[in-house]
């Protein structure tokens, strides 16, 4: 698998990892148990910084496109193809966009969505 990363696109550069880590593991490039370069190995290969690759790995973990074995490093997930069709982004966009509909159908101003978000964010973010 070769990745390529243009530094002039308006892309994240964490983005275009991630997209092509997918896009190999849908075209079979990538197979479930294949492993993937270390953190540090990947960010020198591309002349990234490692905490850019970081992210990039972070987030293939939490859409379990990847599986991280501690000191053994990142592998592709057995549920890798199906899993990285999914669009968590698109997801979180629609949901809260039918929220956001809900609400001013219910009479509440732009102001008052906002508010109420940030204070929602702001205790969660408390909790956590």
């Amino acid at each position: 698998m070769e990745i390529v990363i243009d530094i002039d696109d308006q892309t994240p550069l964490f983005t275009q990892l991630i997209e092509q880590i997918k896009k190999a593991v849908q075209n079979e490039s990538l197979l479930a148990g294949d492993p993937l370069p270390s953190i540090r190995q990947l960010a020198k290969d591309l002349d990234l910084n490692n905490k850019t690759v970081a992210k990039a790995y972070q987030l293939l973990e939490r859409d379990q496109v990847i599986v991280t074995r501690g000191y053994r490093g990142s592998f592709i997930h057995e549920h890798a193809k199906i899993n990285s069709s999914r669009d968590l982004n698109a997801w979180i966009s629609s949901e809260i966009t039918k929220a956001i509909e809900t609400l001013k159908a219910s009479g509440a101003t732009d102001s008052e969505i906002r508010i109420a978000f940030t204070e929602a964010m702001n205790n969660d973010s408390n909790e956590n």
